[in-house]
C-alpha cells in the first residue's frame, strides 16, 4: 500500500462529493427526512408513538447500509464510465490503495451521516434509549461502512450504473427482510434464521437493539466487531476483484 496514493484518493473523492450537492444531500439529509416521516406516521397514536422508539433503533442500522451502498456503487461506476479509473491504472496505484481510499472517504461521510441522524432522533424527535449517543453513532457509522464495502464490491462486477443498482435486491434486500425489522430473528423459520446469521445487517441490528435496551455491554461490542470483520472482508474481496482494464 502506498500512503501517498491512498491519501490522494481520499482527498479526491471527498472533493468530488463536496461538489456533488445531490449526493451530499442524499447522504446527509435522506436519513433525517425518512426518520422524521416515520415519526410523523406514528405520532397520531400514543401506542404507535412508543413503537417508533424500537423501529427507529433498527432503522439507524438499515438506512446507512442502503444509502451508502447506493451512493458508493453509483459513484464508482461513474468514475469508470468517465475514464477516471483507466487513467489511474496508468500510474503505480494499487487496487488496495484505490479501494481503501474510497472506503475511508465514504466512511467519513457515513460517520457524519450517522451523527446527524442520531442527534436528530435524540434531540428533535425525542427518542430515548439506554444507549449512549456515541455507541448509537458508532453502530450506524459501521453499518454505513458495510454499505460502502458492498457498494465497492458491487461496482467491481458491474459494467454500468444500472447494473450496480440491480445488485441491490441481491445484496441489500435479503438483509433488510431478515435482520429482525419485520419479524424477530428468533421467530424466523430455521433455514431463514441460519441465513440471517451470515448477514452483517443482522449483527448491526442486534447491536443497536441491545444497546438501546441495556446500554454498552460485551454483546454490543462483539456484534460491532463482527460487523467490522464483514466490512474488511468485503473491502478485501472488492480490491481483489477490481478490474484494471476497461470492460
Amino acid at each position: 500500500m502506498n500512503t501517498t496514493y491512498l491519501l490522494a484518493t481520499v482527498k479526491r473523492v471527498l472533493s468530488q462529493l463536496r461538489a456533488d450537492k445531490r449526493s451530499l444531500a442524499l447522504i446527509m439529509l435522506a436519513p433525517v427526512l425518512l426518520m422524521s416521516l416515520f415519526a410523523y406516521m406514528y405520532s397520531a397514536d400514543p401506542i404507535r408513538a412508543q413503537m417508533f422508539n424500537s423501529i427507529s433503533t433498527v432503522m439507524t442500522a438499515v438506512f446507512p447500509l442502503m444509502l451508502m451502498f447506493l451512493v458508493t456503487s453509483v459513484t464508482m461506476q461513474r468514475e469508470r464510465n468517465a475514464g477516471t479509473l483507466e487513467r489511474l491504472w496508468t500510474t503505480n496505484i494499487y487496487r488496495l490503495d484505490l479501494i481503501a481510499g474510497y472506503a475511508i472517504a465514504f466512511a467519513i461521510m457515513a460517520s457524519a451521516q450517522a451523527l446527524l441522524m442520531i442527534l436528530t432522533l435524540r434531540y428533535l424527535l425525542g427518542v430515548e434509549t439506554q444507549a449512549p449517543w456515541w455507541i448509537s453513532t458508532l453502530i450506524a457509522a459501521i453499518t454505513g461502512i458495510i454499505g460502502v464495502a458492498l457498494g465497492l464490491l458491487s461496482s467491481a462486477f458491474a459494467s454500468s450504473e444500472f447494473q450496480a443498482i440491480q445488485t441491490l435486491p441481491l445484496l441489500i434486500l435479503p438483509q433488510f427482510l431478515l435482520c429482525g425489522l419485520l419479524i424477530p430473528r428468533t421467530e424466523l423459520p430455521t433455514a431463514l434464521h441460519w441465513i440471517s446469521n451470515v448477514l452483517p445487517l443482522s449483527y448491526a441490528v442486534d447491536a443497536a437493539l441491545n444497546a438501546a435496551q441495556n446500554g454498552a455491554n460485551m454483546n454490543v461490542t462483539r456484534n460491532i466487531l463482527i460487523c467490522l470483520g464483514f466490512a474488511l472482508g468485503f473491502l478485501l474481496i472488492a480490491a481483489l476483484s477490481m478490474p484494471r482494464q476497461k470492460r
